[in-house]
């Protein structure tokens, strides 16, 4: 018996920082913000929980701005066919998402489209 309410207590104590360990979509993102953006690949993060794609793009105003594009994790990406020398840095490519909510050049990426 004592045994099990130490583990339910090493339980509980553990929980919150589990639940703390990743973010839940809308905390981060606003579903009713879509963006669209077009860039050159800058880097690519191929890491967990999420892959990061950074990319510059061009505004109205001809200042170019690097945008942070979240992805899945990268076990994910593999699973759907993605690989790393797939976004080359120097692609361009398409991209359409949702914008971070803290007003940062931050969106969630939803599809990604090569050039070609």
């Amino acid at each position: 018996m004592r045994r099990s309410v130490m583990g339910l207590v090493a339980l509980l104590c553990l929980s919150p920082l589990a639940a703390d360990a990743h973010h839940s979509f809308s905390a981060e993102f606003d579903i009713n913000k879509t963006v669209t953006l077009t860039g050159t690949v800058t880097e690519v993060r191929w890491s967990n929980p999420h892959g990061w794609i950074y990319i510059d793009v061009k505004g109205e105003d001809g200042k170019v701005v690097n945008w942070a594009l979240e992805t899945a994790a990268s076990n994910q990406l593999y699973r759907r066919g993605w690989r790393k020398e797939d976004l080359p840095v120097g692609a361009v490519v398409t991209v359409d998402g949702w914008l971070a909510r803290n007003g940062t050049p931050t969106a969630n990426s939803g599809s990604i489209k090569l050039a070609d």
